[in-house]
């Protein structure tokens, strides 16, 4: 078990990505710590874990606020007296032309991602830091990487992420705390059939451009994230992860263009 006895933090858990990387945790011997605003999902999740043997614990969480940080921090010492995995999440999506968007929707946005993700860092780290060592795992997005249409401020919440990833990784690597970031394309998950909903596509069309001909899976994503957590990526921080693919190596060819 590459995760035997380590105790886990993961947001954004009740479905989704963050869900497929608890019950991979908890199949890997991790005690997880898992947080929703969706009380009610993020508690089937932890009920999951239980029934196949694993260990788990629940916690109604708003990401965005820091009483809410101090709560999780506290209650994950209180039942397992550490913390050396923190997966940054919960997230959430706007598709939406720049200049259409509200100064209210751009702070939502942010808060939730990019404050959100900085909480968990400030609250999570100082306790990494005592016990000299720890993992963190931030999810941005491909859309943090390049440009699109419509998803100006998404992308840019995800680049903030992406930033802070790497300067976490060299402000704290002399505590042996590693910080790295994954890129997730078009994963099969609630944000990406909300993007179907607003372009009319489904996921046939969604995988026109992807070299691997599909869309993504969470639990794809899972076992890169569970690569990161673990010591198998022992010599890895401040590194960028992109599960998408192969949609942002480079551009699709058109009907009958020719390569050589």
């Amino acid at each position: 078990m590459r995760l035997k006895n380590k105790t886990a933090i993961i947001t954004g858990a009740g479905n989704g990505i963050g869900k497929e990387t608890a019950l991979l945790f908890a199949k890997e011997g991790a005690n997880v710590v898992v947080t929703d605003i969706n009380e009610e999902a993020v508690n089937q999740t932890s009920e999951e874990i239980k029934k196949s043997g694993g260990k788990a614990i629940s916690i109604s969480h708003n990401i965005s606020c820091e009483n809410d940080w101090e709560k999780v921090v506290l209650k994950t010492l209180d039942n397992y007296a550490e913390i050396n995995i923190l997966f940054n999440n919960a997230g959430t999506f706007l598709i939406k032309p720049l200049i259409e968007t509200t100064l209210e929707e751009w702070q939502n946005l942010m808060n939730i991602n990019v404050a959100g993700t900085f909480l968990g860092l400030k609250h999570v780290i100082p306790v990494m830091m005592k016990q000299n060592g720890g993992s963190i795992i931030n999810n941005s997005s491909t859309a943090g990487l390049a440009g699109s249409v419509g998803v100006s401020l998404y992308g840019a919440s995800k680049g903030a992420i992406r930033s802070l990833t790497k300067h976490v990784a060299m402000e704290y690597g002399s505590y042996h705390i590693r910080a790295n970031s994954i890129y997730p394309g078009f994963i099969d998950t609630d944000m990406m059939k909300y993007r179907g909903e607003i372009d009319q596509s489904n996921e046939q069309q969604q995988s026109k451009g992807v070299p691997l001909g599909r869309i993504g899976y969470p639990q794809e994503v899972a076992r890169t994230v569970l690569f990161l957590a673990s010591e198998d990526s022992s010599y890895t921080t401040g590194a960028e992860f992109v599960i998408d693919g192969g949609r942002s190596a480079g551009r699709s060819p058109s009907k009958g263009e020719m390569y050589e």
